[in-house]
């Protein structure tokens, strides 16, 4: 199997200069504001994405520890779970995806809100989120489905980073 490298695209800023406290999913962010500097050689990419309310972005948890396959997510301290069956950020790729509110893009500047994400973190790409295509019905939701009410109250504990 060959090797993947990717290159940041920009850099997500964020109120959230470390780990500990950050929401651990957009929707528990309380509209936490921040910005995206999307490096001037990508531009020309935004063309019409200022047409969107939403976006999804893909980062690289840059500050997650070594993965483990079993772990304790942050809304079950009970019972560990498969990484595969979490939204942990420390994972065999290191792949992040936060949908955020997209507030306006000024040049190379996209504002955001209901950010779950550390300051400084580097971006990998966007998309836009759109509700016919991502949206599902009929979803199960696993293990989670007892913890969920626990969502808006969690945060990150540094249980995941060095």
């Amino acid at each position: 199997m060959q090797t993947i490298t990717y290159e940041p695209i920009g850099i997500i800023h964020s109120e959230f200069i470390k780990p500990k406290g950050v929401p651990i999913q957009p929707t528990g962010a309380n509209m936490a504001k921040g910005s995206i500097d999307l490096f001037p050689k990508y531009i020309e990419g935004l063309k019409d994405l200022d047409g969107f309310s939403h976006i999804i972005l893909l980062y690289h948890f840059h500050l997650s520890k070594i993965p483990e396959l079993i772990v304790n997510p942050y809304m079950d301290n009970e019972e560990k779970h498969g990484i595969f069956a979490t939204r942990a950020p420390s994972r065999p790729n290191s792949i992040g995806l936060s949908i955020v509110k997209l507030i306006g893009i000024e040049k190379n500047i996209l504002f955001i809100q209901d950010v779950d994400i550390v300051d400084g973190t580097p971006l990998l790409d966007i998309k836009p989120y759109i509700s016919k295509f991502d949206l599902r019905e009929n979803v199960k939701i696993g293990w989670l489905n007892k913890n969920i009410h626990k969502l808006s109250e969690t945060k990150d504990d540094e249980r995941f980073t060095n």
